[in-house]
């Protein structure tokens, strides 16, 4: 089973994200998407995937190896992080754009290296691994309040094309559901493990089936972040409300409640007029 999954990796995995980072990097200027964070991911899976072939290495105590791929595995969880808090700051926050600034961008992703390079390295190399699962647990919340802020901002963003809205929800899903049925059953398992669990190998067989279809989701997040074909499966799948039947239901409500007003104007107008003549004839009479 591992020549198998080395096999895939080698064939297909490491290929295609060597070929998306070429895409990343030659389509940066033509879409408005936050390339330097997914480019960023790209790199941590490239090491990450350049690290399977030393999965025997990792598992029998190299704390060399252990650190590689440690620190690759860390670096693309929260770059994933940063491309969920750029997507809600784009909706919900549009003032507060340094997450894509360039400068910005450049030293935010400069910490993140830094910081996973130096806790991964605290936590293997002193054999407190329990950091380790600590480190993967904290993005949790934050995911989920990305997405849950993003749809409470939706119908406030008036300026953001409708598209976008539906491209910014699908992003925050996939990566939510990346999150929650990929690397969080990843992590309760490397804690199984951890404990000696017999059933070890069997462990760290599904760990690492189910790192590759993380990545192979994060493959899948570039289509979700540009225009493409990807907006008509988004319209029909109605991520989000379209803004202007919105705005077009409360303009009609409005003009129907003024028609009313003035009708009743009108008739109190004709009511007060018909007074006055009866008063008029009576005192004729």
């Amino acid at each position: 089973m591992w020549r198998v999954v080395i096999w895939i990796n080698t064939c297909f995995f490491l290929p295609v994200t060597i070929l998306f980072f070429c895409c990343v990097c030659c389509a940066g200027r033509r879409y408005q998407v936050p390339v330097i964070y997914y480019t960023n991911l790209i790199i941590s899976l490239l090491i990450h995937h350049s690290m399977i072939f030393f999965w025997e290495e990792i598992m029998h105590y190299n704390n060399i190896a252990r650190f590689i791929y440690y620190s690759a595995v860390t670096a693309s969880l929260y770059f994933r992080l940063l491309i969920a808090l750029e997507r809600y700051c784009f909706i919900a926050c549009p003032l507060l754009d340094c997450l894509r600034q360039t400068e910005g961008s450049v030293l935010v992703c400069v910490l993140v290296w830094v910081l996973c390079i130096v806790s991964v390295a605290l936590a293997v190399f002193s054999y407190e691994f329990v950091r380790l699962r600590i480190y993967a647990a904290l993005p949790a919340p934050l995911f989920i309040f990305c997405l849950a802020g993003t749809l409470k901002a939706l119908p406030a963003a008036t300026s953001v094309p409708t598209e976008e809205k539906r491209r910014t929800v699908g992003t925050l899903v996939l990566l939510l559901l990346n999150y929650f049925l990929i690397n969080l059953p990843a992590v309760i398992m490397l804690t199984l493990n951890s404990y000696r669990h017999p059933y070890a190998p069997i462990i760290n067989f599904i760990i690492v089936i189910l790192f590759l279809f993380s990545s192979l989701l994060d493959l899948i997040l570039f289509a979700f972040m540009c225009k493409g074909p990807i907006d008509r499966l988004l319209a029909r799948l109605c991520c989000c409300s379209m803004e202007s039947n919105n705005t077009g239901d409360v303009t009609d409500v409005s003009t129907d409640r003024s028609d009313h007003v003035v009708r009743d104007e009108g008739n109190e107008e004709t009511g007060s007029h018909d007074r006055e003549d009866e008063e008029e004839l009576e005192s004729v009479k």
